[in-house]
């Protein structure tokens, strides 16, 4: 299936681009959500009247997350969590309860913005470093520290 991208699209491209994705992930995702569209002679011709408008709203989202990627750089929060008797947690701590930190934290960051370790959820205590994806061409990196709850 042949789209036109109507934004950046990590590992697929940018503006303008035109590329060829599986039936399922253009129909499923891409489309849908107005990140492409078909590669037609008339959506080509509507894409390159509406050029300057995608790329000046583009370039505004880039700005917007450069500044929130200023003020989230270096950030540390802390999650008091329930542990046992080896400093080992009941439970876990994930991307709901990171995201729920920072917006408490005045640091609003989305969940799907959260990009954790290999190692997925943390379940000990102590400070863990996470990645925070704000834009395609805009990545932080924050601290989350998990200290004992006490009571």
């Amino acid at each position: 299936m042949e789209v036109i991208l109507l934004e950046k699209v990590e590992n697929l491209g940018g503006i303008g681009d035109k590329v060829t994705v599986k039936p399922g992930y253009g129909r499923n995702f891409l489309l849908p959500q107005g990140k492409a569209t078909l590669a037609t002679p008339a959506n080509l011709a509507e894409f390159e009247a509406r050029r300057a408008e995608l790329e000046a709203k583009a370039a505004e989202e880039l700005a917007a997350a450069k500044s929130r990627a200023e003020t989230l750089e270096g950030a540390r929060v802390e999650i008091p969590a329930l542990v046992g008797a080896e400093g080992k947690l009941f439970g876990s701590i994930g991307t709901i309860d990171i995201a729920e930190a920072f917006n408490t934290a005045d640091l609003p960051i989305e969940r799907s913005e959260i990009r954790l370790t290999d190692e997925g959820a943390f379940r000990e205590t102590g400070e863990h470093e996470i990645g925070l994806h704000l834009h395609a061409d805009v990545d932080v990196t924050a601290t989350v520290v998990v200290v004992a709850q006490e009571g």
